[in-house]
């Protein structure tokens, strides 16, 4: 997995009637991923601590790279649940395996008690896209709350 710059990225939440959408630009798809997924945790959780929390590995396959996008962002707020955690400083690299997209990704998990923290329910496939421009890779996910 190649290091993440963050100075290629960027996410920024947007209101999206009773819900919250994260819109994302980045140089290539694996940092994309990545930066959806800070998203993510940024819709959770407005401060996050700096240090605190394991790492722990995702590995997700699909069938297209929406899908991928769709069960990649599912998988955090499963192990969110599950762990008890914020998923955060998250990291992925995606590839082609054959028929399928792959994500091999890190997160580390701050506990939710050390943290203020909102539920997100669900990611959704609504007005979901993930684009490539001229500039690079975008992508747009609303998510339930």
């Amino acid at each position: 997995m190649r290091p993440f710059n963050r100075e290629t990225v960027s996410y920024a939440l947007r209101d999206h009637t009773a819900d919250v959408a994260v819109e994302a630009a980045a140089d290539d798809l694996s940092e994309l991923f990545a930066a959806v997924a800070d998203g993510l945790a940024a819709a959770m959780c407005e401060s996050v601590p700096e240090d605190g929390g394991d790492c722990f590995p995702i590995s997700v396959r699909a069938e297209s790279r929406e899908a991928l996008l769709f069960d990649y962002l599912d998988q955090l707020i499963y192990e969110r649940d599950v762990r008890g955690v914020l998923p955060v400083d998250n990291r992925a690299a995606v590839h082609r395996d054959g028929d399928e997209w792959v994500v091999e990704a890190t997160a580390r998990g701050v506990p939710l008690s050390a943290v203020v923290a909102r539920e997100v329910k669900a990611v959704t496939y609504s007005e979901m896209r993930v684009e490539e421009t001229a500039d690079g890779w975008e992508a747009y996910v609303v998510f339930d709350v």
